[in-house]
């Protein structure tokens, strides 16, 4: 028998089913359809809308641990990418109104126009601890009551995020034009903010699909290269990371975010592993070594650099997390690169990080 814990309302009815076998009882939001995906959890108090509209998401459904969502509405001149790319969003509570002078749809209203499937009125909390407690698990949100658990178990429990990459790129290379320095920006799903950070600096922005070869990007002469965030598994990326390989070798300045961190890593003979529920929010204190300074950052990322697996000869490590040690960033010896885990774009917030972004102008040569 599954382990219910009901909380449905009058709406229809939805399940939340994990690969344990235990069932959540909510009602429906959004669109009325079946998914499986990996259920995983944001603790971010704001920054919903960004959080749905963060491509590094894709293959996943988003639980928030803050109680009440919706409450400021939806904002579109905020998207960080032309559509959500999540598969699933789970909430304790929808706001029943929204209230702010940026306000043009409801969080509801918006999962319908962008075919994404939710569940409300679940025990967020316990959902939390679990995925705490034993790792991140596949799952189930479905509004189909008859479900039988010997039959979908089999199923969540086979599901694997793939493709991610490739679904959430840029499906051609455009320009966002400035006067400063010429930088590249490859999307393995970008967040727009990190071209929004780099354009409000002067900088002219490439924004190149992520399959571009390096020639490419090299015979366009940039005068700095930008690896973006992205979804999935890194190990998963063959192909691109032959390719990063290459932008290496150049003598061409990088800096690299989230996925593009751990991309860079895996080109150059270090390894990536997975965590154990990951780090998603705006609250996560990291430690810089060079400066020996903390800052609180934004985070969303499953996976890390293994540091005992990095060649000292190659990088060193330049950035940790304060609550785990896990790396949080690399500065690669010889070389004008460096990397980080956390999103210093911080949206939503908070801003500490952001001086990362100056960093790169200078080692391209700009003020």
């Amino acid at each position: 028998m599954p382990k219910f814990d009901r909380s449905a309302g009058e709406k229809m009815k939805a399940f939340l089913i994990l690969q344990d076998g235990t069932v959540f009882e909510g009602t429906s939001i959004g669109a009325q359809k079946e998914v499986i995906s990996e259920i995983v959890f944001n603790t971010s108090m704001t920054g919903y809308f960004e959080v749905l509209t963060d491509p590094s998401y894709a293959g996943q459904a988003v639980c928030m641990t803050y109680p009440l969502i919706g409450n400021y509405g939806i904002c579109y001149d905020d998207m960080e990418s032309r559509q959500s790319f999540v598969d699933g969003f789970i909430v304790k509570e929808l706001a029943k109104f929204a209230s702010n002078f940026r306000n043009f749809d409801s969080v509801e209203n918006f999962l319908i126009k962008q075919n994404i499937t939710g569940i409300e009125g679940i025990d967020t909390r316990k959902l939390t601890k679990m995925l705490r407690d034993e790792g991140t698990m596949n799952g189930m949100i479905t509004t189909n009551a008859d479900f039988k658990l010997e039959e979908v178990l089999p199923k969540i429990k086979a599901f694997k995020a793939t493709d991610v990459v490739e679904k959430v790129t840029c499906k051609a290379k455009y320009v966002l034009e400035g006067t400063g320095k010429k930088v590249a920006l490859l999307d393995f799903g970008a967040k727009a903010s990190i071209a929004k950070n780099l354009n409000k600096r002067g900088c002219q922005v490439t924004i190149y699909p992520a399959h571009t070869t390096a020639a490419e990007i090299l015979n366009d002469n940039p005068d700095g290269i930008m690896l973006s965030n992205g979804p999935g598994d890194p190990k998963d990326n063959v192909e691109i990371i032959k390719e990063i390989k290459k932008l290496y070798d150049s003598n061409v300045p990088i800096f690299a975010i989230c996925l593009g961190h751990q991309l860079m890593a895996l080109a150059t003979g270090a390894d990536t592993k997975k965590l154990k529920y990951g780090h998603r929010g705006g609250n996560h204190p990291v430690k810089d070594l060079i400066n020996n300074r903390v800052y609180i950052t934004s985070q969303n990322h499953g996976y890390y650099v293994d540091t005992t697996s990095l060649n000292p000869k190659v990088a060193v490590e330049a950035f940790i997390n304060v609550n785990d040690k896990t790396n949080e960033g690399l500065k690669y010896v010889g070389k004008n690169i460096f990397t980080v885990q956390f999103h210093p774009e911080a949206c939503p917030g908070p801003l500490d990080s952001g001086y990362l972004f100056d960093e790169f102008i200078k080692m391209m040569g700009g003020k």
